[in-house]
């Protein structure tokens, strides 16, 4: 189940300003989509193939079992691949922070001027993929999936909204923008999928009327 991680490769452009040196990233039009997310067709045919069962070994998660955020390109980790990948006109200093962009959060449709304004949500939350079958993976496994860029799994989206759905699973949270369902919903499936990760038969309920709305 490996798949090769791949860091941005956008060029970056020193500039001299008066105060500090920052970095100008040079994007196309920001999608705010991660990558491979499936149609509802093809999320409704994965979903049948997913294994339904009880969450377990759920005491025995930590945070920390999960490494992230991990460097990806040159000074750039994770998260701040995320915040250039999905933002607008995003300018980082000389340790890839953001210090200026746009970012939209698709799970609220709220537009950030500011990156401490925006969390990278795991699709999947760590604790949710824990007591779906991470608990028996590797850490080198716990790692690839924590920094997962090849897939829907990485959102850049409004913090306290991000806060707001902490570990829950789509039968007990949806993002407040109820139009975007579909897309969460297939977004989930792909990844419980493409992890083999199972699920519950409440989740499994909420991702089928979710679907339905597509």
């Amino acid at each position: 189940m490996k798949r090769v991680v791949t860091g941005i490769s956008a060029a970056l452009t020193p500039i001299l300003l008066t105060v500090s040196l920052t970095v100008s990233l040079t994007t196309g039009a920001a999608s705010a989509t991660p990558p491979n997310i499936p149609s509802a067709a093809t999320a409704a045919s994965r979903l049948a193939t997913l294994t339904v069962a009880a969450e377990t070994n759920q005491s025995s998660y930590s945070r920390s079992l999960f490494n992230h955020w991990i460097t990806i390109s040159g000074s750039c980790n994770t998260r701040e691949t995320v915040l250039k990948r999905d933002g607008t006109g995003v300018v980082v200093d000389s340790g890839c922070a953001a210090v200026s962009g746009r970012w939209y959060s698709p799970f609220d449709g709220a537009t950030w001027t500011a990156a401490s304004d925006v969390d990278i949500d795991h699709m999947v939350p760590l604790a949710e993929a824990w007591r779906s079958g991470a608990y028996a993976w590797t850490s080198a496994q716990r790692q690839e999936y924590a920094n997962d860029l090849g897939g829907p799994e990485l959102w850049a989206v409004t913090d306290n909204v991000n806060q707001a759905k902490g570990d829950q699973d789509p039968s007990t949270w949806r993002p407040p923008l109820a139009s975007f369902n579909c897309t969460y919903a297939r977004a989930w499936i792909q990844v419980k999928y493409y992890w083999k990760l199972t699920l519950q038969s409440s989740e499994k309920s909420a991702l089928q009327s979710m679907l339905a709305s597509c």
